[in-house]
């Protein structure tokens, strides 16, 4: 089922089960999601998000949150803590499952090897391949020094 029906479903099944939490997660979804159709509209191409698009969004929408929640931590607002917790457990719902460290490192092997990058100018070669094979999977700012290291000898 797509991602875009799959959330509009369980938009409906959180509104029927009173799932407060749930319902207004989905609908802060569903108005990232609209908000992003609009704005390519704007842009002159008159088409959706892909589904790739929308698990950007959704990743986006986590980092929010994380960061969100670090700020409340070190306020003392644990209450705000939970609840951006909770809203990112809601998300995660909805996108791919993360890769293992040991699935992340075969990953970035695999782009290396697949485009002989072999110096630090392929890094944005490599990082676009893994972006389109892997978004929403894995942690590109995190890896992105990982490939770094790889690319200039040192791992």
């Amino acid at each position: 089922m797509p991602l875009r029906t799959r959330i509009s479903e369980d938009l409906k099944t959180a509104m029927k089960a009173k799932d407060q939490l749930r319902l207004s997660t989905l609908r802060l979804i569903n108005a990232a999601i609209k908000d992003r159709d609009i704005a390519l509209r704007g842009q002159g191409e008159d088409r959706e998000m892909s589904e790739g698009e929308i698990t950007s969004v959704l990743s986006r929408m986590v980092k929010q949150r994380q960061e969100s929640a670090r700020a409340y931590e070190e306020g003392g607002r644990l209450e705000l803590v939970e609840r951006e917790l909770a809203e990112i457990a809601v998300i995660e719902d909805y996108l791919p499952r993360q890769l293992s460290d040991e699935e992340v490192e075969a990953a970035i092997a695999e782009a290396i090897a697949e485009l002989e990058a072999n110096s630090i100018r392929d890094m944005g070669r490599v990082m676009n391949a893994l972006k389109a094979k892997y978004t929403g999977q894995m942690d590109f700012g995190a890896i992105g020094p990982v490939v770094k290291a790889r690319l200039s000898g040192g791992a």
